[in-house]
């Protein structure tokens, strides 16, 4: 019986893993060409913001000089339970600080919520509303990028999610390479197939009818994956705009970056069991490829943790006396497909890198780095999956202050 639940899951693996790999090959190739629009959307610009004083002003900075007309846009920080002078901070940019203290509805989404609602109460109404965590910067074109979308009809777009600190340590270069791969070969490949793409948590722009009409309502761990699987499940499927970038500062150590990805996981346990089934019956009957593979992605993490799990019977399995305690379909598979599955797997990210046209050497050093980084995963979310009903939002510290023009210079 254990043996029969072992060769199904190693199964399941393989064809997840074949399914991906089919995926990320329409990746590879970038259609170029788009529609550009002149400046019509009006946009309301959040950044969410908790004890952010040494980063917030650089993306304020930022934000004053986007190339987009100035009354077309407006800035909205929302200063969530702070302790410290983000407000201050906020204001001295000539910035509205929206102030939010609720201790007992803590974290990003419930932040989102309320401001939605006081900004829905102004006597200004805007056409969309684009979101922005405090660490963050963007490119001076943002929204223009999002207008030409908006006014092609699209509701919920994404922009390309890029680090602006990939080389403080080896940790932010495991985040920029992976963000390059997921950029490429996880949402582009999408994009190509015409299926919905997955918000990213920042650089989110939605059409305001749709979240008036919607509400929020994403205000677990992430909020960001939540209200993805809400609009497919509904049938707005969300788009990438791979032209548009944010760039986002990410943790310089290891336990801060197990603490980040812990609440992802966390979240995404609980995602999972709300989205999977019913997204896989709406697949079954509309026959909708969007749909099961929304299913698919909210499983994800369970992926992990039975690549985990079966990962550690195997190891026990060769180092007992006794041999072949556990079952596996590998002994049964010809060495040069177990050959050419490796090699996939090794191959994927610096592949990714070329394509983006990643120039510096030292990052393509770190791919040496990089398997300790995907490895460190699996333990993660083992963790995870026990502690998958925790709600308590953990705040990751932001101290870069970096400016576009450091970033943009990096990238020439």
């Amino acid at each position: 019986m254990v043996n029969s639940f072992i060769i199904a899951a190693q199964i399941f693996m393989a064809f997840i893993g074949v399914y991906q790999f089919s995926i990320s090959v329409f990746g590879i190739a970038r259609r170029k060409k788009r529609n550009v629009h002149a400046p019509k959307k009006s946009f309301a610009v959040l950044v969410a913001a908790h004890n952010e004083e040494q980063v917030v002003g650089a993306l304020l900075e930022n934000l004053k000089n986007l190339d987009y007309p100035k009354e077309l846009y407006e800035v909205f920080v929302i200063c969530d339970n702070c302790s410290d002078k983000t407000a201050d901070v906020v204001r001295s940019y000539g910035v509205k600080a929206c102030v939010r203290s609720n201790t007992n509805l803590r974290g990003k989404g419930y932040a989102i919520e309320w401001m939605l609602k006081e900004l829905w109460a102004m006597p200004r109404q805007f056409d969309a509303v684009v979101m922005f965590d405090a660490d963050n910067l963007v490119n001076t074109d943002f929204l223009r990028h999002m207008n030409n979308d908006l006014c092609e009809g699209k509701q919920v777009i994404q922009a390309y999610l890029d680090t602006k600190n990939p080389d403080d340590s080896w940790v932010t270069a495991a985040y920029g390479i992976t963000y390059w791969y997921c950029n490429r070969l996880w949402q582009l490949s999408r994009t190509n197939l015409n299926m919905a793409n997955y918000l990213g948590g920042t650089g989110m722009c939605f059409q305001t009818e749709l979240l008036k009409e919607m509400g929020w309502g994403a205000t677990s761990l992430v909020e960001d994956l939540e209200f993805s699987m809400r609009c497919i499940k509904q049938g707005v499927n969300p788009v990438l705009n791979y032209d548009a970038k944010v760039f986002d500062e990410k943790p310089l150590t290891f336990q801060a970056s197990a603490r980040q990805r812990l609440r992802w996981m966390q979240g995404h346990f609980n995602v999972a069991r709300r989205f999977f089934f019913p997204l896989m019956w709406q697949a079954i009957k509309e026959r909708s490829l969007v749909k099961f593979d929304a299913a698919l992605y909210t499983i994800t993490v369970y992926n992990v943790l039975i690549g985990f799990l079966l990962t550690v019977m195997l190891w026990i399995d060769n180092l007992l006396p006794a041999k072949d305690l556990f079952a596996s379909i590998y002994k049964y598979l010809p060495v040069w497909v177990v050959a050419v599955s490796i090699f996939i797997a090794v191959v994927q990210f610096p592949l990714a890198m070329a394509l983006e046209k990643v120039r510096s050497w030292k990052m393509y050093m770190r791919l040496l780095t990089l398997p300790l980084f995907l490895l460190s995963w699996w333990p993660i979310t083992f963790y995870a999956f026990f502690t998958q009903n925790n709600k308590q939002w953990s705040h990751t510290q932001h101290t870069r202050v970096i400016r576009l023009e450091e970033v943009q210079s990096k990238q020439v």
